[in-house]
């Protein structure tokens, strides 16, 4: 059994797995070169990071398929860490990416997982539309002030990437960019930047070694706020890009197992030499649009990286940025949704609206985790003003006209206390007032509260107010809260209000 399963999961797509491997491998070159820069640290930091990020998911990691390395949205928070502490940035870093592999696991232990299912549909679909938006916007550098020959290669190159699976499918076709391009620059001595002109990559293997940190509580200070943000950032896009794999092979994924994988590859990293990393959704879509399906594509990636750079780093440098920014350009093509902009009169516009927001928070702070943050907020503001007008209050008065019935069906918390409140007439001369709460649900302080106002505000013109059809949550959070049932008369009711302040 346990041979069937390591089949599976490893060896049943290994000439896929293998290629898509080559092309990732060398696509998270000059992707961690740009990292490392944006993080302020030698280029091998980020490099060194995407080796061992990959090598160890491959094992641990909860989503198959699915590459983690270095990514932007990591290096951006610790840009300041690295600035302002000249002397030991750099082993606060490491000390940082070991410590937010330490809160990953944790995370993982109380299932932090689970919070995905509050995250909507329309959110994921903007989270996955902004890093489209932010992985072109990456290339445009690579097009700005350079020689013109760089225009037709990258078209050139994308026109293989369209048209060549139209001819054959025996290699990736972004491969067969790849080789192309470096092969015509190469051959033609064109003149045009290159994987060398981003930084000098690595000669030797990445070495274990302790941060040389004072360990101090001033130490765990400085870096315990940035280990909880990149713990957090590295899981919430780790878990968004494993949906977004989920969707593109239509198989499940374990986000648990990957909260905790991803924290272990953190640890291992920062030994290592190595910055935080997490899951890159530009890189998975290459490896899924490769071929990739299994383990052996996100460890071969790993292992065919390090092997780029040690083995083949003379020739890596000369292959032309003209052509990984064409394969880029395919990924950002390839991860926007662009159903949801066909169908953008369809959908109602509250998601609409959220999708949007979260595209353009994403996109306007480069901030993965703030984009989603508003985006899941507006959502269940959105929501909650849905569930707020599903109240409903029919009343009927009793043949006798002393009494009247309310039948209330909905759910009654702090957003929809206004219409409960607005559906009763305090200004008719009632005996006896009975509401039926058998189709209603308190959930809040704020429910209790009506319910109390309502019964109080009766009662000052002499109508007995009584309650039934409470559900047993409902009715224990009414003899915890609720006030109206414990006071005579207004004096008592003050005297109430004042020990609850106590």
């Amino acid at each position: 059994m346990k041979n069937i399963f390591v089949k599976h999961e490893w060896f049943s797509n290994i000439r896929g797995d293998l290629l898509a491997g080559v092309l990732v491998g060398l696509a998270l070159i000059p992707e961690a070169i740009a990292f490392s820069i944006i993080a302020g640290v030698d280029p091998k930091v980020g490099l060194y990071a995407s080796f061992t990020m990959a090598v160890v998911i491959a094992f641990l990691g909860g989503r198959i398929a699915m590459i983690s390395a270095a990514t932007g949205s990591m290096s951006l928070l610790v840009t300041n860490l690295v600035k302002d502490y000249p002397e030991y940035g750099l082993q606060y870093l490491f000390a940082a990416t070991i410590l937010a592999g330490i809160f990953q696991i944790l995370w993982a232990a109380i299932k932090i997982d689970r919070q995905m299912k509050y995250v909507s549909r329309a959110v994921m679909v903007g989270f996955s539309n902004a890093l489209a938006i932010l992985i072109f916007n990456a290339q445009l550098p690579q097009l700005q002030n350079v020689p013109w020959q760089v225009y037709p290669m990258v078209a050139g190159g994308l026109a293989i990437i369209y048209l060549l699976p139209r001819v054959t499918k025996v290699l990736p076709s972004p491969l067969v960019a790849i080789i192309f391009l470096t092969i015509i620059s190469n051959g033609l001595g064109i003149d045009v930047p290159t994987v060398g002109d981003m930084g000098e990559l690595p000669r030797q293997l990445p070495v274990f070694s302790i941060p040389k940190i004072p360990f101090s509580l001033e130490s765990l200070q400085i870096i315990l706020p940035y280990a909880v943000a990149l713990s957090m950032v590295g899981l919430l896009a780790s878990f968004l890009t494993a949906n977004v794999v989920d969707d593109l092979t239509d198989t499940p994924s374990n986000k648990n197992r990957e909260a905790r994988g991803q924290g272990i590859a953190n640890i291992i990293t920062g030994f290592f030499g190595g910055m935080a990393g997490c899951a890159m959704i530009g890189q998975s879509v290459i490896n899924i649009q490769s071929g990739g399906r299994k383990r052996l594509s996100t460890f071969s990636a790993g292992i065919l990286l390090l092997f780029f750079m040690l083995a083949l780093g003379n020739w890596v440098e000369k292959i032309p940025m003209a052509a990984l920014v064409a394969v880029m350009i395919m990924v950002s093509i390839g991860t926007f949704n662009w159903a949801s902009l066909k169908n953008i009169r369809i959908f109602p516009k509250s998601e609409t609206a959220v999708m949007l927001t979260t595209v353009f928070i994403t996109v306007m702070t480069k901030n993965l985790a703030m984009g989603v943050l508003v985006g899941s907020a507006l959502s269940t503001i959105f929501f909650a003003r849905k569930i707020a007008q599903l109240v409903f209050v029919d009343s009927y008065l009793n043949p006798d006209g002393t009494s009247r019935t309310y039948s209330v069906a909905g759910q009654i918390f702090f957003v929809s206390v206004t219409d409960f409140l607005n559906a009763f007439d305090f200004r008719e001369n009632l005996e006896h007032v009975k509401i039926n709460l058998t189709n209603a649900h308190l959930w809040d302080q704020s429910a209790i509260a009506a319910i109390d106002k309502i019964a109080l505000k009766f009662r000052r013109q002499g109508t007995e107010v009584e309650l039934f059809g409470l559900n047993e949550a409902s009715s224990t959070l009414i003899d915890r809260l609720a006030v109206h049932d414990k006071v005579k008369d207004l004096e008592d009711l003050g005297a109430q209000k004042l020990r609850t302040q106590e």
